[in-house]
């Protein structure tokens, strides 16, 4: 079949030809926008049987005035093409019913299926990709019941999509102010005002030399709240 007029499909995957395309095919003398116009008072409803497509093209018309175009479906083009009573419009809505049948064909209905099928799945798909910080959170939520090492909060990080490895979140923690950046003794220790939030505690251990002396070491973990707090913070950077 000779193709009179482009048919492509819209996003419901229904049959639909350019308003300018059929104004030419049709051979209307009247300019395309006084036509159209013409052709809605027949009722004809925007965005149902037709969508305003203005600006298409980047072309201009007479007087400067920017070109309109219509996306029309299939049988508001074929009703258009019986009101017109000419032999050009005889021959276009014959063309579109020949569109029709081939559109209702068995094949064709088993491709579009299928293709709304494969939409779906990709928007599926996207939606769970979205929806993969909820769930990194919701892990993170379910592991945050004592408090854990720092390395150990990088690994569940990394165990459930993160990319961040223990030094990269020590530097991170140092550089937004959760552990101080002061060589010396407090190094990595957590601020005063971290702390304060709960976001961080320190464990104690008592060690005895062989010498006879004691010494202390403090190991810096963070809470439940405070793995909850810094999830939510490295998801809306990587987001």
């Amino acid at each position: 079949m000779n193709q009179l007029i482009t048919v492509n499909l819209n996003d419901n995957q229904e049959p639909v030809v350019s308003g300018r395309q059929l104004h030419e095919a049709l051979g209307v003398n009247s300019n395309y926008t006084t036509w159209f116009d013409r052709m809605t008072e027949y009722g004809f409803t925007e965005n149902e049987d037709y969508v305003l497509l203005s600006n298409f093209g980047n072309q201009t018309g007479r007087g400067g005035h920017n070109k309109v175009d219509h996306i029309i479906k299939l049988d508001m083009a074929k009703e258009i093409a019986m009101i017109q009573r000419t032999d050009k419009g005889k021959e276009v809505r014959q063309y579109f019913i020949q569109v029709e049948k081939d559109f209702n064909s068995p094949e064709k209905i088993m491709a579009r299926a299928l293709k709304i099928a494969d939409n779906k799945i990709h928007k599926l798909e996207a939606q769970m990709e979205a929806d993969k910080p909820k769930v990194l959170f919701a892990n993170a939520v379910s592991a945050s019941q004592t408090s854990i090492l720092i390395g150990d909060f990088a690994k569940l990080l990394r165990q459930n999509g993160l990319e961040i490895g223990q030094n990269r979140l020590f530097i991170w923690l140092r550089e937004n102010g959760f552990l101080i950046n002061r060589k010396g003794d407090s190094w990595n220790m957590p601020t005063q005002r971290s702390m304060d939030r709960g976001l961080f505690e320190i464990k104690e251990r008592t060690h005895h030399e062989p010498n006879g002396t004691i010494r202390i070491s403090k190991t810096t973990k963070i809470t439940g709240k405070g793995q909850v707090y810094f999830m939510e913070k490295l998801l809306a950077e990587v987001a």
